[in-house]
């Protein structure tokens, strides 16, 4: 580790400490907390120094495409999960109908380690248009690891079909007297308000994967 800050050392150490113990590789935010780094933005730039010393290697779609290059790990677990299509993170967008969300006539599928589904059922994955979740680091382009709930509490983001409109979006959820708040997570934005009886709850955000251009 020649010509590594003391800051790298300790990343590669987390790293190397995190495999052996989990079996998969560590997230931005893990390595954050476990390493007591100011931000997610100071733990990116590390690794792209990491990466480009050949210590570590990227894949740049997943968010915990971690590999150690310096010590061999057992293969990570995979799951398959179906890809329903796009929802909007903005202004809603149409989606073909309520048939979209069924996911036993989806043949698109995509592998996630296991980790992120954590044995949950009816979980599936759509892509993200639009940057309403910027501040949640959803942004457009990503995809959103979802699991189909009927219901969520306060706070929780989501997907939620307006009947009315016949529109899908991704916002957190409030429920308000009288009405259901959708809070888009960019303070350029603002809220969606609907009628209770509008709004259907298709899902939860359960993960997040990452696009990195």
């Amino acid at each position: 580790m020649k010509k590594l800050s003391d800051k790298q050392r300790r990343i590669i150490k987390f790293i190397d400490r995190f495999l052996d113990e989990k079996g998969y590789p560590p997230s931005i935010r893990d390595i954050q907390a476990g390493c007591k780094i100011s931000s997610t933005s100071v733990v990116d730039y590390n690794l792209n120094i990491l990466e480009s010393k050949g210590h570590i290697s990227r894949h740049a779609e997943v968010s915990r495409g971690i590999k150690l290059l310096t010590k061999t790990h057992d293969k990570i677990n995979m799951v398959s999960v179906p890809v329903i299509g796009t929802i909007a993170a903005g202004v809603p967008i149409p989606v073909p109908g309520p048939d979209t969300w069924d996911v036993a006539a989806v043949s698109d599928t995509m592998n996630v380690p296991q980790e992120l589904t954590r044995g949950r059922e009816g979980v599936y994955a759509l892509k993200v248009k639009g940057t309403s979740m910027i501040d949640a680091l959803i942004n457009d382009g990503d995809i959103v690891l979802m699991q189909q709930v009927s219901a969520v509490e306060n706070g929780e983001m989501a997907a939620v079909w307006l009947k009315s409109e016949k529109e899908a979006t991704l916002k957190k959820v409030y429920a308000e007297p009288e009405r259901v708040r959708l809070q888009p997570a960019n303070t350029t934005m603002k809220p969606i308000y609907a009628v209770p009886g509008n709004v259907e709850i298709q899902g939860r955000v359960i993960g997040v994967i990452r696009q990195v251009s």
